[in-house]
């Protein structure tokens, strides 16, 4: 059920004009930190969905909770989603990918009721490793570093937010080599060395 939910959601942020041709070419994939450290699941947008470098090939990441309890569910929100406080990623920090600099934010101040998307372009943070690969996230609140900023890997540098283009609170990450976009992979041991994410029965609950 919980997949059914985050898939829908995924959908329903992505405009349909957007799509282009598929590139068959193989799909090249980058290792990056927990976004969160808090559970978390993203939804991909798969290849072809769309075109845009920082877009295409990139997931939509949501926290989840209630896992805590002792009949505990997997859910999104407390109650019902209607307000962004109700989510559970709603203002979560959120953690710089690898050792990079900042080569580009934007910011965007408005923040939209959770259901109804708001206009581009989202509040954002381009970083960029010493290889060239670049990672993008969007949808942030509270920006907390500055266009050249050296960050180190898992430093934080935004809250979690709900501006542009989103319909609930959520953080897009993309990627990509020069003009080719990258599969993002989650490095699986660096979140085993985190508590919350390492122990279950440490996430947030009702």
């Amino acid at each position: 059920m919980i997949w059914c939910i985050l898939i829908a959601l995924a959908i329903s942020t992505v405009p349909p004009t957007l799509a282009y041709p598929t590139d068959d070419s193989p799909i090249q994939t980058v290792e990056i930190a927990p976004l969160f450290y808090q559970r978390f699941a993203c939804t991909e947008h798969v290849n072809g969905e769309l075109s845009d470098l920082g877009d295409a090939l990139g997931s939509d990441c949501l926290v989840l909770g209630g896992m805590g309890a002792s009949n505990g569910m997997i859910r999104l929100y407390k109650t019902n989603g209607a307000s962004n406080d109700d989510w559970y990623g709603w203002h979560v920090e959120v953690h710089a990918p690898f050792d990079s600099v900042i080569i580009e934010i934007g910011i965007n101040r408005i923040t939209n009721t959770p259901g109804n998307a708001g206009q581009p372009p989202p509040g954002y943070i381009k970083f960029q490793r010493a290889d060239g690969v670049v990672v993008v996230y969007a949808h942030l609140d509270d920006i907390r570093v500055h266009q050249g900023d050296h960050v180190g890997v898992g430093q934080v540098v935004a809250l979690d937010g709900n501006n542009g283009t989103a319909k609930n609170p959520h953080v897009h990450v993309g990627a990509y080599s020069g003009k080719k976009p990258l599969q993002i992979r989650w490095d699986l041991a660096a979140e085993g060395r985190i508590q919350t994410l390492a122990h279950p029965r440490q996430q947030p609950h009702p």
